[in-house]
C-alpha cells in the first residue's frame, strides 16, 4: 500500500518546465500541494490543472504551493503552462524517478486495454515534509474543494 498520512514525503529533485532544478526541501517551512497527473492536454488532467489554477489565490492565501508532475518533457510542460495559463510550475519526470519514490507509477484499464503509467494522485504535505493528507479519488473538476476540505 503506498505512502500514508503521517509519512515523510520522499526528498525529490527535477527540473520543471524551464529547466529550473526544483528540491522538496525548497517548500520547508511551507505547505505544497503535489499533485501526479497522467498526460498534457488530456481531458482530466486539463480539468484538474485548470482547477487548481482558478482556485490558486485561494490556496495561496491558505498557505499552499502548488507542483504538478508528468512524465511528459519540459517542452510538453511549457506548452501545456502556455495554453491554459497555469500559474504554478510542472516537473518533467521523465526518467520515473518521482512516480516510482512516490507509488503512483503502475498497472491502468483503458478500453479493456491494460498498460503501465501515472494513477492519478495528489499529496499534501506539511511545513515539515511530512505526508498530511493523499487523495486517491481526484475529482478533476472539483480538486481544489477535495483538497482544502480533507485538509481542515
Amino acid at each position: 500500500m503506498g505512502l500514508q498520512v503521517g509519512d515523510p514525503a520522499p526528498a525529490f529533485s527535477a527540473k520543471d518546465q524551464d529547466g529550473n532544478e526544483v528540491k522538496l526541501s525548497d517548500f520547508k517551512g511551507e505547505k505544497l500541494i503535489l499533485y501526479f497527473y497522467p498526460k498534457d492536454d488530456t481531458p482530466g488532467c486539463t480539468a484538474q490543472s485548470c482547477n487548481l489554477r482558478d482556485n490558486y489565490d485561494v490556496l495561496l492565501k491558505r498557505g499552499y504551493k502548488v507542483l504538478g508532475v508528468s512524465v511528459d518533457d519540459e517542452k510538453s510542460h511549457r506548452k501545456f503552462i502556455k495554453k491554459y495559463n497555469l500559474p504554478f510550475p510542472l516537473l518533467a519526470d521523465t526518467d520515473q524517478k518521482l512516480v516510482n519514490d512516490y507509488g503512483v507509477w503502475g498497472e491502468k484499464k483503458l478500453f479493456g486495454r491494460e498498460y503501465m503509467g501515472i494513477i492519478r494522485t495528489t499529496f499534501v504535505i506539511d511545513e515539515k515534509a511530512v505526508i498530511e493528507e493523499v487523495v486517491q479519488k481526484v475529482d478533476t473538476e472539483n480538486h481544489t474543494d477535495q483538497i482544502l476540505n480533507k485538509s481542515e
